[in-house]
């Protein structure tokens, strides 16, 4: 797998004052600078603007190479690689929403996080003061270099190595920053580096239109009895078994409210409905079986079972619903951060969540099996990796 570097940083002339960033991505084998972003933001604090540097890097390395990618990222600002790493609170209320937004593009890499003196930071440090002048000036910022090696070989990587629309990473199941404390448990490899965000992700219980083996998008139906009988299995199991749930979130779909309002009755906890965990809208195809698409729509079919762009006519694709399903799942991690949330839903949505957590492509929704009132379980760490401990897990139901 192709290794880079982003190297980030960002100052204000005043503290606050004029403020900007800039960032550079570079091939890790040789140091190439790929790609230089740079840009003046107002006037702004210090910390705000090397938040603002990272974020800029990230964002420029996912452009130019995609989910998976395996990078180091080097700033000179300590508060901000070792609040990234997760062994620094973050107690600046004004900076939680930039590291959250941080920390949600990092989940789609494969991210070290290290610190490095100022001197060994010169290519991000020159663009932030060009951004800096900038942001002083009241212009916009231009680079000062004249013809940037960065230009032609972010072209020319991009039409070479990274021209797919879906890159397709191997699954990456590690925490990569160094643990400060001993801890139990972990990933197989490496210890979990702070308190994990767990996502218990169950599926809704039987319906009539699951028994037919019928398409079942935005539809409403009803859970059947041996539905409600498996909703009750995995209220008991979750209530015997020591996952110590503390929030319940739900689809607003009653499938999954019916499942979900089973589960915290035991619990004594309150349903929260969460729209976005809604399953993807299958259009014309709603109630259909998979035989009857094929008779009356075998080429919208055929292309939406190869491309997860493709919708179904008057539906949702499979990429739209991962953007959605992306941010309620950032959503909830950084609300509930530290906490071990319950989430019922859909096939859709939970194999989404899943596909995310392992940095896989789109197109492992169609390699996945998902029974229905199974559990799955990943754990969020705030460094940026993600665990996938469980999926699929029905042993409640024998």
């Amino acid at each position: 797998m192709t290794s880079f570097v982003v190297e980030a940083d960002g100052g204000s002339r005043g503290n606050p004052g004029p403020a900007g960033y800039g960032a550079v991505v570079k091939d890790a084998a040789d140091g190439q600078i790929l790609v230089e972003v740079a840009d003046p933001i107002g006037t702004q604090t210090n910390n705000v603007a090397e938040y603002r540097g990272l974020i800029a890097g990230l964002k420029a390395l996912l452009d130019l190479a995609g989910d998976g990618a395996s990078v180091e990222v080097r700033m000179d600002s300590k508060l901000v690689i070792e609040q990234m790493a997760g062994r620094w609170k973050i107690k600046n209320e004004g900076l939680r929403p930039l590291a959250t937004e941080a920390a949600s593009l990092a989940r789609r890499l494969r991210v070290t996080w290290r610190w490095i003196p100022r001197e060994r930071n010169k290519d991000a440090d020159r663009l932030a003061n060009e951004a800096m002048d900038a942001a002083a000036k009241g212009v916009p910022w231009r680079s000062s270099v004249s013809a940037p090696a960065a230009s032609s070989a972010s072209s020319s990587a991009q039409g070479s190595l990274f021209d797919t629309a879906d890159p397709a990473p191997a699954p990456v199941v590690e925490a990569v920053a160094v643990p400060t404390t001993p801890a139990t448990v972990g990933t197989g490899w490496r210890p979990p580096t702070t308190t994990a965000t767990t996502l218990l992700l169950l599926r809704h219980g039987e319906t009539p239109m699951s028994v037919e083996r019928r398409f079942s998008g935005l539809g409403d139906p009803e859970l059947t009895p041996n539905g409600l009988a498996q909703a009750e299995a995995a209220a008991a199991r979750l209530t015997r078994e020591p996952y110590d749930v503390q929030v319940v979130v739900s689809s607003p779909l009653r499938r999954a409210l019916v499942t979900a309002e089973a589960v915290a009755a035991r619990l004594g906890l309150d349903v929260v409905v969460e729209p976005d965990l809604r399953e993807t809208d299958f259009g014309a195809w709603e109630g259909h079986t998979f035989t009857e698409i094929q008779r009356h729509w075998p080429d919208e079919l055929a292309t939406w079972l190869a491309d997860p762009s493709a919708a179904p006519p008057g539906g949702e694709s499979f990429g739209d619903a991962a953007r959605r399903v992306q941010v309620i799942g950032d959503r909830l991690v950084e609300r509930y951060e530290g906490r071990t949330v319950l989430a019922v839903s859909h096939v859709t949505p939970i194999k989404m969540l899943v596909r995310s957590a392992l940095l896989a492509p789109l197109a492992a929704l169609y390699r996945m099996h998902l029974d229905l009132a199974a559990l799955s379980l990943i754990e969020y760490y705030a460094d940026g990796p993600a665990v996938v401990k469980a999926f699929n897990d029905t042993s409640h139901l024998r």
